[in-house]
């Protein structure tokens, strides 16, 4: 059955639309909401570029699909056809490319299109039973092949961006140290100025101070 629907921006990752009502009958629901957000970060930095794929998480199974910059990604049991998953995303992307294409680029604000919840629920309903005459005649559809889309485990796809976070974290730890390091090394270095002509400066002080006073006297 499908489970969650999830519809973002591949450019920068930001949620355009979901199915409200999903993810109340899986545990862990928001664990598998944070994964999706992940692979969308994922997409957004040029990763995982294949148009289609499919991505084992625990008992489930992402599969997404990316057209026009735009995202469509549903998550089904694993027992679920991956042909029924593809097309239902077809549809999804056929409408909310219809109804909203124009508006996608400048959407400012997640879940700009909130309100597509309504044809996600009725279009799901429609996918829901798998032994309905209309989905066995898609299942038997020889035109629509997905033997050639790939799949793969979460933690290999999201290990990448995790590893890629790691290595700007430490870069943005370095940069910071060194910003101290310089600062205490230009602190150092003043301070050995000021120990090294201190007493210079003291010295000609004490004799101008002489000079002014014997001057002032006679």
């Amino acid at each position: 059955m499908v489970k969650l629907t999830m519809i973002a921006r591949v450019t920068d990752g930001l949620p355009l639309a979901e199915g409200l009502d999903d993810g109340r009958d899986v545990k862990d629901a928001e664990f598998y909401k944070q994964q999706v957000k992940a692979l969308f970060k994922n997409l957004s930095r040029g990763q995982n570029e294949a148009s289609r794929m499919s991505i084992e998480t625990g008992p489930y199974i992402f599969h997404y699909i990316i057209e026009g910059r735009v995202c469509y990604l549903t998550m089904c049991d694993r027992a679920y056809p991956k042909k029924l998953a593809y097309q239902y995303l077809e549809d999804l992307k056929n409408e909310f490319e219809r109804v909203n294409e124009a508006q996608i680029e400048t959407a400012a604000r997640p879940y700009a299109f909130i309100k597509f919840d309504t044809f996600i629920q009725k279009t799901k309903k429609l996918y829901q039973d798998t032994h309905t005459q209309r989905n066995i005649a898609k299942l038997n559809d020889e035109l629509y092949e997905v033997h050639q889309i790939m799949t793969r485990n979460v933690q290999e796809v999201l290990g990448v961006g995790e590893k890629l976070d790691q290595v700007s974290q430490m870069s943005s730890r370095l940069t910071s140290e060194s910003r101290i390091y310089a600062d205490k090394a230009r602190d150092l270095n003043r301070q050995a100025l000021i120990r090294k002509w201190a007493p210079v400066a003291i010295v000609f002080g004490v004799v101008f101070l002489l000079f002014w006073v014997k001057s002032k006297l006679w």
